[in-house]
């Protein structure tokens, strides 16, 4: 499994001591890893025994009695992570720049399956946030696990039966970030600068998206709320305020510039165009080659209205719109052939282009076809043809993209800068969040011993109080806690933007937890939660 900064080392298990991991095919059903009471507790007449002939003084044994009494009854309740305070972000997933297309498209998940593969992730016993990101370029899950390592564990899981690939099949491809390193990751993302066009804006678009389809999905929390809005300005701050976005390209006009490499000519006039597919993709694809001269394209979809709205945009451009049925009979006409629809299937084989008669002596006599659907639509076998076809996909386009990387490293360096600056931002509102527990636990120990005292005092008064006075007590003692309270709640309050101030919140917060002795009550919460 690749990693990058933060993590070192090659991760072949779980991600704690480098053991393999062999997982059951994950069926939708949560999996109980807690572990067991019994396995947390300590053995106390064992440690008893081995002690019995060493004589203390009565002081010493009633210090040691107590001190194990406090023990056993702590032990119930802390487990190997409920001392984790803070769950952790991960991002996990593959890329183009270190996966090949045969294992992403298995990964590949559609738009409209996102929410369903949110909520089968936060059925999970240790994710508690998950959100989707999947383009052709990559696809990676980002997750709340309240668990580091048993988070990893089930994503790994969810993945293999996700893709029907095996683990070990999976881990060489696989990236996997924590915390401060899945953050930035992210916003490296949302700025452009790990796309392989660097600074495109189609990621910024697609990371949008998975912002706007997660308001709809239960499993997409506060934390990855926040950090995707985060990405969201980020992105928007990346391209505004540095020239990363000048001369940079999408996969579409990526594709575009490589076909015209491609053609002897260099040029579209002597090319017969057919693009498969009247999407987002075929959009970008018309609007490059257009800059580029092609003034003809056959566009081929499965419905009119859709296509005809795409030719409606282009007035400049001539479009023969055809549905696809007349697939075969498009590609026979045509010679520079770009495949950018939803299909998930292959759509042409080298055995549909083996019987055609060869292109036109104008692009050499082969047929070029541009493959930028992920899942492909187009066969790898049409580079068996020789001479006569041959298919590029998106893996292909790195040649195009090479050409210009140097001119983008300045702005890159610029965006980093930036980039920084969000992310503290990202932190500072995520630590704010910290005291959100404290104050809670505060509060309702407060509550606790006001309840308690009040309680007392009734019943050491008998029946002598009307309900008029003894409503006038419990407002009097309400009113006595708040005002004590209402300091201690304000240095637990701060703006999250203010890195500084959350400092200085945190180190109240820890004051506060010791002096009311806060810890012991969150570790029985969390405890309670996970029973």
């Amino acid at each position: 499994m690749a990693h990058t900064t933060g993590l070192q080392g090659r991760l072949t298990g779980c991600g704690c001591h480098g053991a393999p991991v062999h997982c059951k095919p994950f069926t939708g059903n949560k999996i109980n890893t807690r572990p067991s009471r019994a396995t947390n507790r300590i053995d106390t007449q064992t440690q008893c025994a081995a002690v019995s002939n060493v004589k203390l003084p009565a002081t010493h044994k009633e210090a040691s009695q107590r001190a194990l009494d406090q023990l056993r009854a702590s032990s119930s309740i802390v487990n190997r992570y409920a001392m984790e305070k803070k769950s952790s972000i991960i991002a996990i997933g593959l890329t183009i720049h270190n996966t090949p297309v045969e294992i992403r498209e298995k990964l590949a998940i559609p738009e409209a399956e996102w929410p369903r593969a949110i909520e089968e992730l936060c059925s999970f016993p240790h994710i508690e946030e998950a959100a989707v990101l999947s383009t052709c370029n990559r696809m990676e899950l980002y997750v709340v696990a309240v668990s580091w390592h048993r988070g990893v564990r089930e994503i790994e899981e969810w993945m293999s039966h996700s893709s029907g690939l095996s683990l070990d099949e999976l881990r060489p491809h696989m990236f996997l970030l924590r915390d401060r390193d899945a953050t930035g990751h992210l916003l490296k993302v949302a700025g452009g600068l790990d796309s392989l066009v660097m600074g495109e804006g189609q990621i910024l678009a697609q990371v949008k998206q998975v912002y706007k389809v997660g308001q709809n999905a239960l499993g997409f929390g506060r934390h990855l709320n926040g950090l995707f809005k985060q990405a969201i300005t980020a992105g928007k701050r990346v391209r505004a305020e540095t020239s990363i976005s000048s001369g940079a390209v999408s996969v579409s006009s990526a594709a575009a510039e490589l076909a015209q490499l491609k053609l002897p000519s260099h040029n579209f006039s002597d090319a017969r165009v057919c693009i498969i597919g009247a999407g987002k993709m075929s959009r970008l694809l018309v609007k490059h080659l257009a800059s580029k001269g092609c003034k003809e394209v056959v566009i081929l979809n499965r419905s009119l209205p859709r296509a005809e709205a795409l030719a409606e945009e282009f007035p400049e451009v001539h479009f023969d719109i055809r549905l696809m049925e007349q697939l075969m009979p498009s590609v026979q006409q045509c010679d520079t052939i770009f495949a950018a629809s939803g299909s998930e299937s292959i759509l042409l084989h080298a055995a549909d282009i083996a019987n055609m008669p060869a292109a036109a002596e104008a692009v050499g006599g082969m047929r070029r076809f541009f493959d930028i659907s992920v899942p492909r639509n187009i066969a790898s076998d049409m580079n068996t043809l020789g001479g006569a076809a041959h298919v590029f996909n998106v893996d292909d386009l790195k040649e195009v993209v090479s050409a210009n990387k140097e001119a983008r490293q300045q702005a890159a360096s610029e965006a980093e800068v930036l980039l920084k600056d969000e992310q503290l931002a990202f932190e500072s509102w995520r630590d704010s969040l910290a005291t959100v527990p404290t104050i809670k636990a505060l509060r309702g120990k407060a509550e606790s011993i006001r309840s308690s005292e009040l309680e007392k005092a009734f019943g050491k008064l008998g029946g002598g109080l009307t309900k008029k006075q003894m409503r006038a007590v419990e407002d009097l003692s309400r009113n006595i806690v708040n005002k004590l309270l209402h300091g201690p709640m304000t240095a637990l309050r701060c703006d999250g933007n203010d890195a500084a101030a959350v400092g200085e919140t945190l180190a109240n917060m820890e004051a506060l937890e010791r002096m009311f002795e806060l810890s012991r009550l969150e570790l029985a919460a969390s405890a309670a939660l996970r029973k």
